[in-house]
C-alpha cells in the first residue's frame, strides 16, 4: 500500500479568475502553508509524489495549497476531478478543494479598474471571458469542498474569512520585544514604541550604574518611581487590547520597543516585565536587548536629558 503523503493536508484552490485566487494563496502562505500556483496538471501528482529532501522533515508538518485556474497550462476540469479522485483513492492523499465563486458584474468591474484582460478572452470583452470560464470550471464548482462567493468582499474581509477557516493553530504571528537605547537611535521596524525616560534612572546611582536592568536590585530602584506601576500597567493592557487586533488583521510580525537613555537599565527591565506578563496571557515573545552592551556614558546620559528638558 503506498505510504501516506508528507502533507498533512492539501487544498486545491481554484475559482473564477478575478475571485480572489492570489489573495488567498498569500494568505494561506503567511498562515504557514506551503504553496505552489498555476503548476501544470501534468506535474501535480509528480510533486505529490516525490519524497521531501533530507533535512526537509519541518516541511512535512506544514499543509500545501496548490493554485490552479483558467491559465494553468493543460487546464481540463474534467480530468483535473478524475485526477484528484484517483489520488485520494489510490495513494489516500487528504485532498480538498476550495472554489472562489463572484458574481459576473463585480468581476466585470473589477476588470475594468484594473484594465486587466480576461485569459480567455483576450482580445474580446471581459464578459465572453467570464461566461466561457463560468462554464469550464463548473465540475471544480460541483466538487468543492468549500465555496466563498467574494462578490461582496474586499481583499481584507477574504483574507479574515481564509485565516479563520484554514489558519493552522500552531502558526502563531511572531512577536518581538525589544529594548533599547534613544542615544543610538530608534530600532528599525519597530510597530510600537514606549519611552521609559519619564522613570527614575538607575545610571546616576553609584552602585547600579554598572549593573542592568536584569539584576533585582536596578528593577527595585525603578519600581519606586511614583508613575512606575501605573504606568507601566496600563502598557500592558493596552498591548492585550491591541496584540490580537494585529493578529486579526494578519500581521504575521509585531515588534514592540521600549526605549531609555542609554537601553541598560529602564528599558531592559520593563521590557523583561512586560514580556513575562504576555506570557502569562498566552503570547509567546521572543526578547533582545539591542543596547545591553555598551558601556554607560555620562556624557550620553546627561546630553539626553538636557534634550528632554528643553
Amino acid at each position: 500500500m503506498p505510504k501516506s503523503p508528507d502533507p498533512k493536508r492539501i487544498l486545491l484552490v481554484t475559482g473564477m479568475s478575478g475571485a480572489g485566487k492570489s489573495t488567498v494563496l498569500r494568505t494561506l502562505e503567511d498562515s504557514g502553508w506551503e504553496v505552489v500556483d498555476n503548476l501544470p496538471l501534468s506535474l501535480v501528482e509528480q510533486l505529490l509524489l516525490t519524497p521531501l529532501s533530507t533535512g526537509a522533515t519541518s516541511r512535512k508538518k506544514r499543509p500545501l495549497a496548490i493554485g490552479i485556474d483558467s491559465r494553468t497550462r493543460d487546464f481540463d476540469a474534467q480530468r483535473i476531478v478524475k485526477q484528484i479522485e484517483t489520488l485520494a483513492s489510490d495513494y489516500s492523499y487528504p485532498i480538498e478543494t476550495l472554489y472562489l465563486e463572484c458574481g459576473g458584474a463585480e468581476l466585470l468591474r473589477r476588470y475594468s479598474e484594473t484594465r486587466r484582460r480576461h485569459p480567455l478572452a483576450p482580445d474580446r470583452p471581459a464578459t465572453d471571458g467570464i461566461a466561457a470560464e463560468r462554464e469550464l470550471t463548473e465540475p471544480l464548482k460541483r466538487l468543492a469542498d468549500y465555496l466563498i462567493d467574494t462578490t461582496d468582499s474586499d481583499p481584507n474581509a477574504l483574507q479574515q474569512q481564509i485565516r479563520q477557516r484554514f489558519g493552522s493553530a500552531e502558526q502563531s504571528p511572531n512577536l518581538h520585544i525589544m529594548s533599547f537605547g534613544f542615544a543610538r537611535g530608534l530600532p528599525r521596524n519597530a510597530d510600537t514604541v514606549f519611552d521609559m525616560r519619564f522613570l527614575k534612572n538607575p545610571h546616576w546611582q553609584d552602585d547600579l550604574r554598572p549593573l542592568t536592568g536584569l539584576d533585582q536590585s536596578v528593577g527595585d530602584y525603578i519600581a519606586t518611581d511614583e508613575a512606575y506601576e501605573g504606568a507601566v500597567s496600563q502598557m500592558e493592557t493596552l498591548l492585550l487590547t491591541l496584540l490580537p487586533r494585529y493578529f486579526y488583521e494578519g500581521k504575521s510580525y509585531i515588534s514592540v520597543a521600549f526605549g531609555c537613555t542609554g537601553g541598560r537599565h529602564r528599558s531592559v527591565h520593563v521590557a523583561e516585565r512586560v514580556a513575562a506578563r504576555l506570557r502569562k496571557e498566552g503570547f509567546s515573545p521572543t526578547v533582545e536587548h539591542r543596547d545591553l552592551g555598551t558601556l554607560p556614558r555620562d556624557e550620553i546620559e546627561l546630553a539626553q536629558r538636557a534634550e528632554m528638558e528643553e
